[in-house]
């Protein structure tokens, strides 16, 4: 999914120079991109059946190796735009699929073990990172999209027996009774997600641009690379700290720093401030998908994964649309917006460690000097 998803950004500067796609034809295939997740968020949300049929899980892994192997075939942006809003969807399927399955199989196991496998998303924006990379001196755009797809297929098939959840999500039981305050914590967490998606797309999108402006060229590339490598540890070390903290606090600590690595590189335009920023980005943007998705299972609100998936993928289509009138004058009023967003969504966690109920749920998240014995070790 990390291939699949976000090799796009480092390919794109690819295809203005040598595919003929202009700036705005390539914003609107990011959108349909977006787009798409928001169609396979829904998907899992109105249709739960998706998210424990192994079937779809291995349809979307094809699908999203197809839709890379099928944009060196053509030059049409209608053919790229459904392409990427193809992509989009099987993205959120297999993130939806696998998440969902995460918390449901290893909710006995150490917190960190989910972390690490969100961190493949990481490695997946590494490793595309590094790909284009190499392959931008000796071949073009085509080969880019290819090697991409070859890459999807065998993680594909490193995946392929991944098995989702077995049954349906259950019902609110047990600790706080479901009510107005389940559904005001679930509210407050839901609004503290969106407003990460749309800020933090911002930065995904336009973080490597706005570097490459004021930075020698191979700071820009080497901001995304760093961006997934910091990002691969980063939701198992989140994890750990949430067996020692509560979950809505780091929520809290996690997009503060996010806030601030967006808006470094519109503050300074150094070097060190840019690699700064492509650190503190990446050891975030994915702590916060953990830990807001795990405090949603704590809840046990109905369907929490997909409905917290849907929410943050509405916010990836408004973000790039509300910085839009700003682009005109560079990338820096973008950033700084994305990050007042962000400080949004924080503000919004803080107000989800009101009375937040840290008995309730799969696990026990405050301090470990109270553990609970047979659930301190869950997710």
């Amino acid at each position: 999914m990390g291939v699949g998803r976000f090799v796009y950004t480092p390919i794109l500067p690819l295809m203005h120079d040598q595919a003929g796609l202009s700036a705005g034809a390539g914003a609107n295939l990011a959108t349909a991109n977006y787009a798409g997740y928001l169609v396979g968020a829904l998907a899992g949300t109105l249709a739960p059946a998706l998210v424990r049929s192994r079937a779809v899980l291995r349809g979307s892994l094809l699908l999203l190796t197809a839709t890379l192997a099928a944009m060196p075939l053509t030059r049409s942006t209608a053919v790229w735009g459904a392409l990427r809003l193809l992509a989009g969807a099987a993205s959120a399927l297999v993130f939806v699929i696998a998440v969902a399955a995460l918390l449901h199989h290893l909710r006995d196991h150490p917190a960190h073990l989910p972390g690490w496998a969100f961190g493949g998303v990481g490695a997946g924006i590494a490793l595309s990172g590094l790909l284009v990379l190499a392959l931008r001196s000796v071949s073009g755009w085509r080969a880019a999209w290819w090697a991409a797809a070859a890459l999807t297929a065998v993680l594909a098939a490193a995946s392929w027996r991944l098995r989702p959840e077995d049954a349906p999500a259950a019902a609110v039981t047990g600790g706080a009774r479901p009510g107005i305050r389940t559904r005001r914590w679930f509210g407050a967490l839901f609004v503290s997600y969106f407003l990460e998606g749309v800020g933090y797309i911002v930065a995904g999108t336009f973080l490597v641009a706005a570097i490459g402006q004021g930075s020698p060229g191979w700071v820009g590339s080497g901001a995304w690379v760093l961006v997934g490598l910091a990002a691969v540890p980063s939701s198992a070390l989140w994890a750990r700290l949430g067996r020692r903290w509560s979950r809505p606090g780091l929520l809290l600590t996690a997009l503060t720093i996010q806030a601030a690595g967006i808006a470094l590189p519109a503050l300074t335009g150094s070097t060190a401030a840019a690699l700064g920023s492509a650190v503190l980005f990446g050891a975030t943007f994915l702590g916060v998908s953990t830990l807001a998705l795990a405090t949603g299972a704590h809840l046990r609100f109905p369907r929490s994964v997909a409905l917290l998936t849907a929410g943050y993928s509405v916010g990836q289509i408004l973000g790039p649309l509300v910085v839009a009138p700003l682009l005109r004058h560079g990338y820096h009023q973008a950033l700084l917006l994305a990050a007042l967003v962000v400080l949004a969504a924080a503000v919004a966690a803080a107000v989800l460690r009101i009375d937040f109920p840290h008995h309730m749920g799969a696990d026990h998240t405050g301090p470990v000097r109270h553990p609970r014995p047979a659930e301190a070790a869950r997710p």
